[in-house]
């Protein structure tokens, strides 16, 4: 087991399983196009080739019977159906759960028997006549002559590649009647080795026999100079040969032991000349690195905080050359330091195309499953997001979506009667705006009915009929986000548990996004996802309360205004301000901290107005300090999570302030 190749293996796994997914669904839209199926084929035979290398019997055999039937697809021996492209989906599925098991343990425990046998039975159901083969031979049928690679003959055939020559697999059939057929195997060889050389040989010239019964096929590994059609020219011209097929052996079938760098998507769509292959330019770096290395460049900015913090209290203080010096070196720092803080940033960043390209599949299996038919479209998939806030947006995209197919788009029928087309549209788009990124996940189904969603909060006993007769539509709709709220008549795979917006929700909040929602009824709806590029490093407000300073990360903060106590009014007991016609209640911070939050007359009261999706709340302060970039940090395992505090900064004088989480403020408040 060649377990230090493992990690890569997984990696090139990953790649072309959700390469062979995207193709699968192209072949069931575009039907049977020649290049689509030979990528397909093209992924299938990589991956047979790295799990062979890496003794995983299983999915050797699954993707070698895969291999198989698309060859007679690839050879018009069969057509696209959908029957063909569910059994694909299939096993699709049962390669990622042998990839789950993998990653788990080195044995797999998925049972593939069933699968492989519907794979065999499927391939031996004939459609029409079979097509007359050829004197070169069946390309699948010879392909179980040859022996698998070790790591040294991956490593053999990559020097040989590099260095610009075509390696081929020859399979070369003797005629029957030859007399002599070990010698002529051995002559073969000999004169492969002088056209080029002979990296393996199956059977090997030791083993073989000056006569043998029936005819005889060897198997070469052969690397040369010579184009497809010259070598196996060449070869037909020797004496005794009956038939020769020559199959080039391209860069992707090594890449995964030899190349880890190497990327199985790129390398399996596109059948490049070995000699006009170029070198590498990327690297793989393992992301516990990148991560140690953000958090030294988060020390660099504190500690760069605390050198400018040193620089302002000397000019204060002195006024000669030594402090100007210094704060040439601070602004030098800065400069530096920011660059390298952007460099790493990048590093860590992500085209969300690898969040994107997981949903056709999903989309397409619900889509089936609720008898729904619809049109996929994905724009801004170069938009680039820290991997880590990839990873954490998946799981609430994916409620999204589902809710999206199930609640939202209509049936063909219903949308005809609504005088619609039958088709419907869901798009997932993505783009930079105000240095964050924003997910909009829309559909043009029926929209959401705010007097359904209150009938159904009633109903449920989320709200009394009093409560329920003030909200407006906007807050009708926003019910969606209570916890156990939910208006499907019937309980699904897909949904009606009365779980996920909620959950959906409070995911964003703690990834200090905001998501938002806009719907017309019968025209659809569109949930719009605001999310920072990532959470290492923010931009805060820092203010003073009850002397303490605090932070507020400015992705929350819409505005910040001075006030009089005059202006201040109280509605039910709870303080509220009239700003351009919307009531902002008002949130003492003090009552966080057990202080006492002290009104002077004509003062003006420092109000920091936040935001979550059109909701607003008015923080009030004693003093504003101003803005900067800091660094987030735990608060550690032994005071654990704290509500309403995000972490924790250092200062430039040293000292430790609190973040505030605000999506807490907003539940505490009651503002939801």
């Amino acid at each position: 087991m060649l377990a230090e190749y493992k990690e890569v293996f997984l990696e090139e796994l990953e790649e072309q399983l959700q390469l062979m997914d995207e193709v699968i669904l192209k072949l069931e839209r575009e039907g049977d196009s020649g290049s689509v199926v030979q990528s397909l084929f093209r992924a299938a035979h990589t991956l047979k080739g790295s799990s062979a290398a890496m003794g995983f019997e299983e999915m050797k055999q699954l993707t070698h019977h895969m291999e198989h039937l698309l060859d007679q697809v690839r050879g018009k021996k069969r057509t696209v159906t959908p029957a063909l492209i569910d059994l694909l989906f299939q096993s699709m599925d049962c390669l990622k759960q042998l990839k789950n098991d993998i990653e788990a343990s080195d044995a797999p425990a998925t049972d593939i028997g069933r699968i492989v046998k519907n794979l065999e039975t499927f391939a031996s159901t004939k459609e029409d006549e079979p097509l007359t083969v050829s004197v070169t031979g069946s390309e699948t049928g010879s392909e179980t002559l040859r022996p698998p690679l070790s790591l040294s003959d991956r490593l053999k055939i990559q020097e040989q590649q590099d260095a610009g020559h075509r390696v081929y697999w020859l399979q070369i059939g003797i005629v029957s009647d030859c007399v002599i057929q070990g010698a002529r195997a051995y002559v073969i060889h000999s004169m492969l080795s002088e056209w080029g050389e002979v990296l393996l040989m199956t059977p090997d010239l030791e083993s073989l026999e000056e006569t043998l019964p029936g005819s005889l096929t060897l198997t070469f590994l052969y690397a040369g100079i010579q184009e497809e059609g010259e070598i196996r020219s060449l070869v037909t011209g020797l004496t005794d040969v009956a038939c020769v097929t020559a199959e080039l052996v391209e860069g992707n079938e090594t890449a995964m032991a030899v190349t880890p760098a190497a990327t199985g998507k790129a390398a399996a769509v596109e059948e490049a000349s070995p000699a006009g292959k170029a070198k590498s330019q990327t690297i793989r770096v393992s992301v516990e690195r990148l991560d140690h290395l953000m958090n030294l460049v988060g020390e660099l900015v504190i500690d760069q905080t605390r050198i400018h913090q040193v620089e302002r209290n000397q000019r204060r203080r002195f006024q000669d050359d030594t402090v100007s010096e210094l704060g040439h070196i601070s602004d030098h720092l800065s400069r530096i330091i920011g660059d390298l803080q952007e460099s790493v940033m990048k590093a860590r960043m992500l085209p969300i195309e690898q969040l994107f390209n997981r949903f056709p599949r999903m989309i397409r299996d619900l889509s089936r499953d609720l008898g729904k038919d619809l049109e996929l479209v994905m724009e801004g998939q170069d938009t680039e997001l820290d991997r880590t806030l990839i990873e954490e947006i998946a799981d609430p995209l994916i409620h999204l979506i589902r809710n999206a197919v199930d609640h939202g788009l209509e049936t063909p029928d219903v949308r005809e009667q609504s005088g619609k087309p039958r088709k419907g549209t869901l798009r997932i788009r993505a783009a930079h705006e105000d240095n964050q990124v924003v997910i909009y996940v829309e559909d043009d189904g029926a929209g959401i009915d705010p007097a359904k969603m209150k009938a159904s909060a009633l109903k449920k006993g989320i709200l009394t009929e009093e409560e329920a007769e003030l909200l407006t539509d906007r807050e009708a709709v926003d019910l969606i986000f209570r916890p156990g709220f939910s208006t499907a008549q019937t309980i699904s795979d897909v949904s009606g548990r009365g779980v996920g917006m909620d959950i959906v929700r409070s995911h964003i909040e703690k990834l200090n996004g905001l998501i938002d929602i806009d719907t017309r009824l019968g025209r659809g709806t569109s949930f719009k996802i605001k999310l920072p590029l990532t959470l290492a490093i923010i931009v805060g407000l820092l203010v003073k309360v009850n002397g303490q300073t605090l932070i507020i990360p400015m992705s929350n903060i819409a505005e910040i205004v001075r006030v009089t106590n005059a202006e201040i009014q109280v509605v039910r007991g709870q303080s509220v301000i009239t700003l351009r016609n919307q009531v902002i209640p008002i949130v003492s911070v003090h009552d966080r901290f057990k202080g006492e939050f002290r009104r002077e007359e004509h003062k003006h009261i420092p109000l920091v107005i936040v935001g979550s999706a059109e909701k607003r709340l008015a923080l009030a302060v004693d003093d504003l300090i101003g803005n900067q970039e800091i660094v987030i940090k735990s608060l550690g395992s032994y005071i654990g999570k704290v509500d309403g505090i995000a972490g924790a900064t250092i200062l430039g004088d040293g000292s430790v302030a609190l973040i505030f989480e605000i999506s807490s403020l907003f539940h505490k408040a009651g503002a939801k």
